[in-house]
């Protein structure tokens, strides 16, 4: 399956994912949820431990799993759709933590394709904050952000990167570079 229409932001965390995608909406473009901290939230709640500091493997289970429903819930998309990281961050994730990536995550890497051009938002230590649900540290965050490019380029992806300017100043930079 491939989906043009469907283009992932992603990086490490804390870098303004979250406050470029509600700018994209303000202007009009849909977005889709992000699936980890939806699994932390709802994991908390439950009182569960498929959770980034608990039980690593469930919870990646989780992220594909949701992932997987995310892209197929938008596919086919006749409008661009900015997705909130996409499959291969679990490889990402995977390969952080010391797991190995499944060939059932390779396939669905390989398998559930979005718009070659993925934008990337780089660490920014200005704006960084741990919460909650993101507890990693800033040296996490820019690892993170490293591993996070060469998995794209490894399954065929273009990353850009998001320049560390206002919400409305990355929104504006992300639309002139979607076609």
């Amino acid at each position: 399956m491939k989906n043009d229409n469907l283009f992932v932001i992603t990086g490490g965390p804390g870098a303004g994912k979250t406050a470029v995608l509600r700018e994209l909406e303000r202007r009009g473009y849909k977005s889709s949820e992000e699936a980890a901290r939806q699994i932390i939230q709802e994991q908390v709640k439950i009182g569960g431990d498929a959770l980034p500091w608990a039980n690593t493997s469930r919870y990646a289970e989780l992220m594909l799993i949701k992932s997987i429903e995310a892209y197929i819930s938008n596919t086919p998309s006749s409008q661009i759709l900015f997705m909130d990281r996409g499959v291969p961050d679990i490889a990402c994730y995977l390969r952080l933590i010391g797991l190995p990536v499944s060939e059932d995550l390779r396939i669905a890497c390989e398998s559930y394709r979005y718009n070659v051009k993925v934008f990337m938002a780089p660490p920014w230590k200005e704006i960084y904050t741990t919460d909650t649900e993101r507890k990693q540290t800033w040296e996490e965050a820019v690892t993170t952000h490293n591993r996070m490019v060469e998995v794209y380029e490894e399954f065929g992806y273009q990353p850009i990167n998001i320049p560390k300017l206002s919400p409305a100043e990355r929104a504006e930079f992300i639309i002139t570079r979607l076609l």
